[in-house]
């Protein structure tokens, strides 16, 4: 204790050693008021500046809530935006959420409050389909064929079907000869769904496949001394075929006919002769069909393909959709055209180089037109009517007022998000994309964004000849509205502009769009 307080007394005494201004202790309590003003000053006027400030803030929180978004925005997330933003008026139902700067961010919300229950799970109620058997190995929807009693089926093949089951009409012949083929006479018969080989059928059913056709098998010396096979058995079609033929004679085309029509040619064999093979050993194969009709292709010019011989065509006016390349084939679209061809034939036998690039290629590979034309049959035209199928039903139900509800945007001070759903040809599953700048180029990045991030194999990927897969690197061929034919969506239809694409979105919220990947 005596410690203690020695220590206390040298620390007194230490204090009071201090000097005093002007040596007059009695003084030192005012002096220490006046040292301690300036202080007080400097809070006053840092309450007044924290005061006003508060004031400027209050007026202008809009601002102050945009700051704020970039010190507390939520991390991204696994879905994908792209683009700044845009200022389409919000639809009824959607939230402004700029006044939340520390909420979830907007694609976050928007997966949450667009999600939507449908009443049919078709993994467990799979589309049910009668009057055929089942012809495919897997698809992307739940999908039965068969024949039962006991169960109403989704759609029926046949004659029009009572009410809750669709009638399908499925054909493979030309409209010419069967009148009820043609799109809208079925539809007056009471078809609900039609397959043909139309384009714009509701599900084709084109002659054309990866896996019926090796497209690409190498092309074969040509031996033969004449110019062009053909193999006409229907002597009596319903175009200009058979006159076309006999022009191609009288102008010194050498042919060698192995059909029952104009034969001159292992006629007596004609059932033992395997056609690609022998087309192999031409230098043209006259494709002619028997019906001039759109979108009527038939094997006559795919095995001309295959066979390497390079196709004449008499048929389907759009022939050069089919074409694998610009310059691959030679057409006769009347019979006015015969001597031009004809000339067009001799040139390109007698220049082996012009002849060479007419079937070039065979060896570069198909053009992405082709390509993505072929590649609609990867997916079985049965799997692709359930899919049809399945698309309406949800559909349907998306009329509903629950889904109306759904917000499908989401603004946050002056920037919008868009959520949009794709999904890939013949598949049927849709995939969440959000866009902030509505244009083409945004869509696409989009998608490619989103699909390369899931590693998405393209569904032709198994299906295509190895020499024409490509690499893992996706490629977009056509973004389109769910919806449209395939003639629409692979010829006809283009989003012109910018301001097309944001007006489409503007009236369909939410909307949905298919891709093709070549």
């Amino acid at each position: 204790m005596e410690k203690l307080r020695a220590v206390g007394s040298n620390q007194r005494g230490a204090r009071e050693s201090l000097p005093i201004a002007n040596g007059n202790p009695q003084q030192q309590p005012k002096k220490k008021c006046s040292n301690l003003m300036p202080l007080f000053v400097l809070l006053v006027v840092v309450a007044e500046i924290a005061f006003l400030g508060r004031l400027d803030m209050a007026k202008n929180s809009a601002v102050v809530d945009s700051w704020a978004d970039l010190f507390h925005r939520s991390p991204p997330t696994t879905e994908l935006a792209v683009g700044g933003g845009d200022d389409l008026p919000l639809p009824v139902g959607t939230e402004d959420r700029s006044s939340e700067p520390e909420a979830e961010n907007c694609e976050e919300w928007l997966e949450r409050e667009d999600r939507v229950v449908y009443s049919r799970d078709f993994n467990k109620d799979p589309i049910w389909v009668s009057g055929a058997e089942k012809e495919w190995k897997s698809c992307s929807v739940g999908c039965s064929f068969g024949y039962s009693i006991e169960k109403k089926p989704d759609a029926a093949f046949g004659i029009p079907q009572a009410g809750g089951t669709a009638s399908v009409l499925r054909s493979m012949e030309s409209a010419q000869y069967y009148m009820e083929n043609n799109i809208a006479q079925a539809r007056r018969r009471g078809f609900d769904i039609v397959m043909t080989t139309s384009l714009s059928s509701d599900v084709p059913v084109g002659y054309f496949s990866w896996a019926e056709y090796d497209i690409m098998a190498p092309v074969q010396p040509k031996t033969e001394k004449a110019l062009a096979a053909a193999f006409i058995s229907n002597c009596g079609a319903r175009n200009f075929r058979l006159q076309a033929l006999e022009a191609l004679e009288k102008t010194k085309i050498k042919i060698d006919s192995y059909g029952g029509c104009h034969r001159n040619r292992d006629g007596r064999a004609l059932l033992a002769v395997d056609k690609v093979e022998t087309l192999k050993r031409y230098k043209f194969s006259l494709a002619f069909e028997n019906s001039n009709e759109e979108d009527y292709v038939t094997e006559k010019f795919f095995q001309s393909l295959v066979a390497g011989s390079v196709p004449v065509v008499i048929g389907a006016p759009n022939i050069q959709d089919f074409a694998p390349a610009p310059g691959s084939i030679l057409h006769i679209k009347e019979l006015s055209d015969v001597s031009e061809v004809a000339k067009t034939m001799n040139y390109l036998s007698e220049n082996p180089e012009a002849y060479n690039e007419t079937l070039r290629w065979k060896y570069e590979g198909p053009s992405d037109s082709f390509k993505a034309l072929v590649d609609m049959a990867a997916v079985h035209s049965s799997c692709r009517l359930c899919i049809h199928l399945a698309t309406a039903i949800w559909e349907k139900e998306e009329k509903s007022l629950s889904f109306k509800k759904r917000p499908c945007k989401c603004t946050r001070g002056s920037e919008t998000v868009y959520h949009l759903y794709v999904r890939e040809r013949g598949r049927f599953e849709m995939e969440s994309i959000f866009l902030r700048k509505l244009t083409l180029e945004a869509l696409e990045s989009a998608v490619l964004k989103k699909f390369t991030y899931l590693k998405h194999m393209p569904i032709w990927k198994e299906e295509r000849p190895e020499s024409i897969r490509g690499g893992n690197k996706l490629k977009v061929y056509r973004i389109y509205p769910l919806g449209l034919t395939q003639r629409q969506a692979l010829y006809t239809f283009r989003f012109n502009s910018d301001s097309d694409l944001k007006a489409h979105i503007k009236s369909n919220p939410c909307a949905k769009f298919e891709v093709v990947f070549v």
